[in-house]
This record gives structure tokens, C-alpha cells and sequence, in this order.
């Protein structure tokens, strides 16, 4: 049994009959019941950390919902909630054709805006082991983080971290790593991924591009399902042909296209567009 079911297993057998304090009580699992006070506890134990968005990093400010981004953003999460509702999707791979398109800025601000809902707790977690930036964007330090976790060095708890004042806890990438992929190879990986949704309603998880490693080929077999990230300008239809067709498992919920114009329409493949062009990740 992997480290994170048998965190799970021992915390239900301890759990006590109340919900731990600032703990999600209200959050719901696959069967839409609360989860118990002692997956409330577990989360309980991770470190709240400060909200603390690095400068240029171009993320949700909360306090101006207003904001054309934001109600992009806001557009989005509707959507795929109202997909969460007909089908049980809780865990999201959000990847790209190529580097440079943009994956890790709608990761990150598609997190905060799910987390901005009541009780709608949140994961935001880099399996980008390569490059990882989700450390970066939110000021954290880079380890302990998943590597750490997957090479048995840390519990659980140790790697994740909630953002005082919201819903959204983050898990980064940790130490670098030789051999991410055999890394995402290990049981540990998969029993993680299957773990993690008992705990939050959506585990949004950014990966590497789809056509520069395989790791987010490998990690879309392992989530519920996968949002692909284009950049007007820069992805090419013969990217996107490559990248879908790389993928062993067709579990794409559509295509989120970048830095498009306020002029530009919406494609019938499109979640959403920004009014502004979104930094590179």
C-alpha cells in the first residue's frame, strides 16, 4: 500500500466525530458525502503558508474580481464544474503542445479561481519536474515537494501548503531530480494521484509539454482528465495534431486558447480567451 493510502487508512481510524478546526468540512468526495474528521485532520496538519504572488507573476488578484482576466477565468471554472456535476472529474491535467504556451499561468489562475468558491478546496500541484514554476509564481520553496514525497524522504503532510486566507493548497515540485519520468513511474506516483481527490474537490496538476517528454502523456492516464493549453501566435495546428495524437488515453475535456484578442471569437473547441497576452510558462 502506497504512503498516501496508508496516511489515509490511519487518519480514518483516528479521526474523532467533529471536523477539525479551519478543516474543509464541507468539502465532498466522489459520492458527494463530507469526507470524515479524520481527512480533515490530515489536512489540518499541512503548513499554511502566506499569500504571496510573486510581482510578475500575473496572477488573480482576489481582492479585484472585476478584472477581464478573472471573469476569463471564472468563465472557465463554470464550465468545467458544470462538467464535474454530469461526470466524477476531480483531477485535472492542464499541459501544452510546446514550452512557452502558457500551461503553468492557467494552471496556477484556474486553481485560484476554483478556489475562490465556498468550500471548494483546491490543489494545485507541479509535476513539472523539469521546469517547475509554481514555486516561483507563488513565492514557496521548491522543496519539499512531490519528488521529495516519491522518494519516500517526507509524508505527506510535509508537502503541502494552504494559502492563508483561500481554499487553495499548493504542492511543489521538490528537489531536482535525474529521472523525472521513471520518478512518475514508481507505484507511489499513481497511488498519489488516485489519493489526493478524497482530499480536494479539484487537483489541478501541471505538467511538462506534451511533445518535449512524455511525462504528461504518462500522468494523463493517471487523471480524470486533461485540458490542453495553445497560444494564438505561437502553437501550430501541426503541434496540436502531434500533441493529441501522442496521447495514450483521449480523456481531453477541450482546448484553452491564450493571448487571443477581446476581439477574437470563440472557437467551438475554446474554454476561454484572455484580454490580455498571458505571460510564457
Amino acid at each position: 500500500m502506497s504512503r498516501v493510502h496508508d496516511a489515509l487508512r490511519k487518519a480514518r481510524a483516528g479521526g474523532a466525530e467533529s471536523p477539525a478546526p479551519d478543516a474543509p468540512a464541507g468539502m465532498a468526495t466522489h459520492a458527494e458525502v463530507p469526507p470524515s474528521a479524520a481527512l480533515a485532520d490530515l489536512l489540518g496538519k499541512v503548513q499554511t503558508v502566506p499569500f504571496s504572488p510573486a510581482p510578475d507573476a500575473s496572477l488573480l488578484d482576489p481582492s479585484r474580481p472585476g478584472e477581464a482576466p478573472a471573469e476569463e477565468f471564472r468563465s472557465l471554472r463554470t464550465r468545467l464544474n458544470h462538467i464535474q456535476s454530469l461526470q466524477p472529474i476531480h483531477s485535472l491535467v492542464i499541459t501544452s503542445p510546446s514550452p512557452a504556451e502558457g500551461k503553468s499561468f492557467t494552471a496556477a489562475n484556474l486553481a485560484i479561481a476554483q478556489a475562490q468558491l465556498e468550500g471548494n478546496f483546491t490543489l494545485l500541484a507541479d509535476f513539472d519536474f523539469r521546469r517547475p514554476v509554481i514555486h516561483t509564481l507563488f513565492q514557496q520553496p521548491r522543496s519539499p515537494g512531490i519528488t521529495d514525497y516519491l522518494q519516500g524522504k517526507v509524508p505527506l503532510e510535509a508537502i503541502i501548503r494552504r494559502l492563508e486566507g483561500t481554499n487553495l493548497f499548493i504542492m511543489t515540485a521538490g528537489e531536482a531530480v535525474l529521472n523525472p519520468l521513471e520518478l512518475l513511474n514508481l507505484p507511489e506516483a499513481k497511488h498519489l494521484i488516485d489519493g489526493l481527490p478524497s482530499l480536494f474537490n479539484w487537483v489541478i496538476i501541471d505538467t511538462p509539454p506534451l511533445l518535449f517528454a512524455a511525462d504528461a502523456n504518462l500522468l494523463s492516464t493517471m487523471a480524470h482528465a486533461l485540458l490542453l493549453v495553445v497560444r494564438i501566435g505561437t502553437t501550430t495546428i501541426d503541434s496540436v495534431t502531434r500533441a493529441i495524437g501522442s496521447l495514450c488515453q483521449n480523456n481531453i475535456l477541450g482546448i484553452v486558447v491564450n493571448a487571443a484578442q477581446k476581439s477574437e471569437l470563440y472557437s467551438k473547441y475554446t474554454y476561454y480567451h484572455s484580454y490580455y497576452a498571458a505571460p510564457e510558462s
